[in-house]
């Protein structure tokens, strides 16, 4: 079976069990395996090894163990948010240019070990919440300075890249930003369907 494997945050580990392997938490990646389960009966190995609280050097740090031990075929990568959250909250961020800086040696050690591996990389959100309207201006105009770095990543390395920032903008025309991500940064059910929608898009341009 071919390995999919799903790299980020607590919106990519989602309360995972990390004693089952085959539990995915409640978010996009079980949504994702799901589905793609479903359609291609047997032929994906799924594997989740998203963290709270990781922010890009938390990532790089994990590379060996985490992504490059597991060989996989496919990879998704959400992260971004914390690096600008940590900041804001405790002064433990990563800036735009380093977090642009950690991105490409990740991706430059992952693709010389697996030269062969089809990587998507998500793009960052944010939406207004309990979470995030305390330091709004700075909280969204950082976050597009790495959402604008990854989407440089992913052209430098001729990745898929997969927008996610306006999907949520727009669905914010029919229905309050808290139905969406319940605190500006963590998703609903119905906004981790956005994100399964957007990767299933991009997977299938790709598989």
């Amino acid at each position: 079976m071919l390995k999919f494997l799903f790299q980020g945050d607590s919106i990519t580990d989602a309360d995972r069990n990390r004693d089952d392997e085959n539990n995915y938490g409640y978010g996009y990646p079980n949504l994702f395996a799901a589905e793609v389960g479903k359609a291609f009966p047997g032929e994906y190995y799924f594997i989740n090894e998203g963290i709270s609280g990781n922010r890009i050097v938390d990532l790089y740090a994990r590379i060996k163990s985490d992504i490059i031990n597991h060989q996989p075929d496919y990879m998704s990568i959400l992260i971004g948010v914390n690096d600008v959250w940590h900041e804001i909250n405790d002064k433990d961020g990563v800036a735009p240019e380093k977090f642009e800086k950690i991105y490409t040696m990740l991706i430059e050690e992952i693709k010389e070990v697996l030269p062969d591996i089809k990587i998507m990389i998500l793009e960052p959100f944010v939406l207004p919440g309990t979470g995030t309207s305390y330091a709004w201006d700075t909280f969204r105009s950082t976050l597009e300075e790495n959402a604008k770095a990854a989407k440089r990543i992913a052209d430098k390395f001729n990745l898929k890249f997969v927008p996610l920032q306006d999907k949520f903008d727009k669905a914010c025309e029919k229905a309050e930003p808290s139905y969406w991500l319940r605190d500006g940064v963590h998703p609903t059910a119905a906004g981790h369907a956005i994100i399964k929608d957007e990767l299933r898009k991009a997977f299938d341009e790709i598989r």
